[in-house]
């Protein structure tokens, strides 16, 4: 918990961390809480809205896990969940953490490809998904051996190879007691975006959750004051979804609102955050800046919003101004990644933020400019933003890549892939990506992913995909590729291609724009140039605008 204190200093000085030896998630967010209290608000964006009290909570995941049991899950087995943001998320989460098991949470946007790498890579034995998803795990069921148990939510039916959700939980038993796990025990495994090859997955264990409790504090700014409702529109498909908004508030007894919403509106959003009187929240940037074009929104809705924390891209001063204006407060930005999430977090209380900074290091952690052998660096000097372990927070390893863990540090610091620097205050201000993950709309986008994905279209020989300048998105993804010898370039081909991606990958990695290369730049080793791909793509567009 976050200490008292009136300034930045005092309360990081006072700070310790306190892990228990045995820690189990599901206990902390759930069953220690009282049964009447009210933890989760469900509106369907359809007019329909439902009410869940932790004692609703504690007995659903409780049927849901006897299910995972009947069916074989075990301690430390893995259980993906594949659907939008709703109460059989966290129902389906907690579950797991209940037995013992691992949550492999799935973005809903993931095509057939992106799902087959990430439950076979999981080694997935259970997997608990939406009805719509049924024809994308079907294409690649056949690809995946370790996956024993599809529970489906809303298929109405049994299926050959699939169980029904409503069904299987109508005829379980509500008691089920969570498992006595350590503090060290793995918890949950999020996948995370990679420059080359597949994405890496991120293994937390139980102490995790406690890693994030006074980051979360700090970033809203004393959270919780009085019974806050706090909202995201976030998908809790990722660390961002679940552990910035989710089970911390769950974790401090506070409610949380949800709504699967088929696509971000902005108008929606001031309607619904007026609508529930929501208190707190988390809102990414390119999220922002799409509400930043509705006019004259505190005419339209009443609002109260005490705190909007932010993160995933920078901020400028312009957004900022934005915030005071149209909901009278300070935006809070935030700095982290899956690997080690809220290194830094503003918090407008206690000092001030600067514009385009992605503030101090949060309560409890230590964070630094460092060179790639782990050496601090002076304040001012570019280099690695980076992480000291032991922290709670962070990752206990790349699941089943050792090589890939050891790569992740340099001594005991774990470097994010990004280059920054410290001022001597302390603030982090963020420059660039080490590692050429893109970053659009607030997703970290892997280019290895869908160059691999690329090369499964017929037509493609060779692809390099990297991240330009967008206004709204931050970047896009543009997909450079080399045809095979037989095919010839064409506007349709750029389309066909555009669209497999779709259908193969989620919506926000598909290439926005497509350019047809006779050759590569490479380096001595033959590897694909990105950097200098990018070079060359703003040298044109220099040409083209002068």
């Amino acid at each position: 918990m976050l200490p008292s204190g009136n300034t930045y200093e005092e309360v990081y000085k006072k700070f310790r961390w306190e892990i228990p030896e045995r820690y189990n998630i599901a206990r902390e967010v759930c069953d220690r809480h009282d049964t009447g209290r009210l933890a989760l608000i469900f509106d369907d964006d359809r007019g329909n809205v439902q009410r869940f009290t932790f004692g609703d909570i504690r007995k659903l995941s409780s049927k849901l896990a006897n299910v995972l049991k009947a069916h074989g899950v075990t301690r430390g087995d893995r259980v993906a969940v594949l659907m939008a943001q709703s109460p059989e998320v966290a129902i389906s989460h907690v579950a797991a953490y209940r037995i013992g098991a691992v949550g492999v949470p799935l973005f809903a946007l993931f095509g057939a490809d992106a799902i087959e790498f990430r439950l076979g890579n999981a080694g997935a034995k259970a997997v608990i998904l939406d009805a719509v998803h049924l024809p994308k795990l079907e294409q690649v069921r056949e690809q995946l051996p370790e996956l024993k148990t599809v529970i489906v939510i809303g298929a109405g039916k049994h299926g050959a190879w699939f169980k029904d959700y409503e069904t299987l939980m109508a005829e379980a038993s509500d008691f089920s007691p969570v498992v006595d796990t350590a503090a060290e025990d793995p918890a949950f495994l999020i996948y995370t975006s990679g420059t080359t090859g597949q994405p890496k997955g991120a293994l937390h264990v139980h102490r995790a959750l406690i890693g994030h409790i006074p980051a979360v504090q700090q970033w809203l700014d004393g959270y919780p004051k009085g019974n806050e409702l706090y909202w995201t529109p976030a998908d809790w498909a990722w660390i961002a979804g679940l552990y910035d908004v989710l089970f911390p508030a769950w974790y401090l007894g506070m409610p949380v609102l949800a709504q699967r919403a088929p696509k971000f509106d902005a108008e929606k959003a001031f309607a619904l955050i007026a609508r529930h009187n929501v208190g707190v929240t988390f809102i990414p940037p390119t999220a922002l800046k799409m509400m930043r074009q509705v006019e004259k929104p505190r005419e339209k809705w009443k609002y109260n919003v005490r705190s909007l924390a932010t993160g995933g891209e920078a901020m400028g001063a312009e957004l900022m101004a934005w915030g005071r204006e149209t909901f009278g407060l300070t935006l809070s930005e935030g700095y982290g990644q899956t690997e080690c999430n809220l290194m830094t977090t503003n918090s407008p209380s206690l000092y001030k933020p600067r514009p385009g900074s992605a503030g101090r290091a949060s309560v409890g952690r230590k964070v630094a400019i460092v060179d790639n052998d782990g050496n601090v660096l002076p304040p001012g000097v570019e280099g690695n933003i980076a992480a000291l372990r032991p922290d709670p927070v962070m990752m206990k390893e790349y699941w089943r890549n050792p090589e890939a863990t050891k790569k992740k540090f340099a001594g005991d610091w774990l470097l994010t892939g990004d280059v920054g620097s410290m001022d001597p205050d302390g603030y982090v201000w963020f420059k660039s990506r080490d590692d050429d993950v893109i970053t659009s709309g607030g997703y970290r986008i892997g280019p290895g992913e869908i160059e691999e994905s690329l090369l499964k279209h017929p037509a493609v020989g060779l692809a390099a995909a990297v991240g330009i300048p967008d206004p709204v998105r931050t970047e896009i993804v543009k997909a450079f590729i080399q045809l095979k010898p037989d095919v010839k370039p064409s506007d349709a081909l750029k389309k066909e291609i555009q669209e497999f991606i779709k259908t193969q990958l989620a919506a926000h990695e598909y290439p926005r724009e497509v350019e047809f290369v006779s050759e590569f730049p490479l380096t001595t080793t033959g590897k694909i140039m990105r950097r200098e791909l990018k070079r060359m793509d703003m040298e044109k567009r220099a040409k083209k605008a002068g």
